[in-house]
C-alpha cells in the first residue's frame, strides 16, 4: 500500500459494478412493514432499488473475518484483538465483538460489573470529565486496544459509562443500489400431500404465496472509507495503516466470497471503479492480507493491543429462583 499517496485525501470512494450470477432477477433486502425500498430520482424519474442497506453491509463486512466452525477469527488474522463471550456452561464461545450487533457495546459484552466494564470504567474517568466533551482520540485508542473492528465500523456505548456519550462513527460505509428497476411478480404454493385442507395456522394444508423480485439495468455497490475522520482520532501511524488495510481487505474478501446475499440474490463483480482518488489502485485480496498481517505485527510490537489480544468475557446466566420448601 502506498499510504503517502493518501495523505491529502479525505476519503476513498469507489463503486463496484455487479451483475446477477444467473439470469437477471434479484431479491433485495426487505424491511419490516415496508418491504423493499424503492424510490425515484427527482431529476430523471428513474426507478431505483436499495438492494443492500448500510447496516446490512456493515454486518457482511464483519463476518468475512469470522470462522464459524471454530468460533474465532479466521487464522489469517491471528493477533488482531477482539472480545469473545464465553459460556462456561457449554465450555464454548457463544459470540464476540465481531458478531454482536453493537460490537464492543453489546449488552452481553460490556456488562456493568464484569471485568471489561471495570477496565473501561477506570479508563473513561480520564476520557470524559464532568461538564467536558468526550476526548474522542483517547476513546478511539481505548476501543482500538480491545477491538479495532469497533473503531472501523463505529460503536455507541449507550450505557452508564460517561452518561451514554461515548460514540465513534463509522469509518467505512457501503450500500448496494440498482437502477431502472422493474418488478417481477410471481408466486407459488406450499403443497400438503397429506392434508390439503388442513388448518394453515397449524402449518397444514395448501398455502399459496406471493413473491416480488426485480430486474435492473445496473447494480452497483458503493464503498466509502473516511480518512479525514480516521486522522482526527490521532492514532499511532501503525494503527491508521492497520485500519486502512483492514477496511480494504474486508471489501476485497466480501466481493470474492460474500456476494450471495440471499437465496435469490447471487451477484458477481463486473468491474471496480475508484472515484476518489482516481489514481488509486485497490490492491488484490492477497496483497492486502499480507499488508494487514504486517500492520498487525507492527501494532503488537508497539503495545497498541490488549494482552492477551483476545479478551474473554464470561457469559452471565440468570439464576433460577429457589423453590420454597
Amino acid at each position: 500500500m502506498d499510504y503517502l499517496s493518501l495523505n491529502n485525501v479525505s476519503r476513498i470512494l469507489f463503486e463496484v459494478n455487479l451483475r446477477a450470477a444467473q439470469g437477471r432477477r434479484i431479491q433485495p433486502t426487505g424491511f419490516p412493514n415496508l418491504g423493499a425500498a424503492t424510490y425515484r430520482l427527482p431529476e430523471s424519474g428513474r426507478s431505483m432499488l436499495l438492494v443492500e442497506s448500510a447496516q446490512s453491509m456493515a454486518n457482511r463486512l464483519e463476518i468475512v473475518m469470522w470462522d464459524y466452525e471454530n468460533r474465532k477469527l479466521i487464522s489469517e488474522l491471528d493477533g488482531l484483538p477482539y472480545v469473545e463471550l464465553y459460556n462456561e456452561a457449554t465450555q464454548s464461545v457463544s459470540s464476540s465483538s465481531i458478531l454482536e450487533a453493537h460490537r464492543l457495546s453489546s449488552p452481553y459484552l460490556l456488562v456493568e460489573g464484569n471485568s471489561l466494564y471495570k477496565t473501561f470504567e477506570i479508563a473513561i474517568n480520564d476520557i470524559s470529565q464532568n461538564d467536558m466533551p468526550v476526548d474522542i482520540p483517547a476513546l478511539s485508542r481505548l476501543v482500538f486496544k480491545y477491538d479495532p473492528n469497533s473503531v472501523l465500523h463505529g460503536v455507541f456505548i449507550a450505557n452508564k459509562l460517561a452518561g451514554g456519550r461515548l460514540r465513534l462513527q463509522r469509518l467505512i460505509s457501503a450500500f448496494i443500489e440498482a437502477e431502472d428497476v422493474e418488478t417481477v411478480e410471481s408466486g407459488g404454493v406450499k403443497n400438503d400431500i397429506l392434508n390439503p385442507k388442513g388448518p394453515a395456522k397449524e402449518g397444514q394444508g395448501h398455502v399459496p404465496f406471493h413473491r416480488t423480485e426485480y430486474v435492473a439495468t445496473t447494480i452497483k455497490a458503493y464503498f466509502n472509507l473516511d480518512l479525514a475522520c480516521l486522522r482526527s482520532y490521532g492514532l499511532d501511524e501503525s494503527a491508521e495503516k492497520l485500519l486502512i488495510s483492514l477496511a480494504l481487505w474486508k471489501i476485497r474478501r466480501f466481493l470474492a466470497t460474500g456476494l450471495r446475499l440471499r437465496t435469490a440474490c447471487d451477484l458477481e463483480v463486473d468491474s471496480i471503479v475508484v472515484k476518489t482518488p482516481d489514481t488509486l489502485e485497490i490492491p488484490s485480496e492477497v496483497e492486502l492480507l499480507a499488508e494487514l498481517c504486517k500492520n498487525i505485527c507492527d501494532c503488537k510490537q508497539k503495545n497498541l493491543f490488549a494482552e492477551p489480544t483476545v479478551t474473554r468475557v464470561i457469559m452471565k446466566t440468570k439464576e433460577k429462583a429457589k423453590k420454597e420448601e
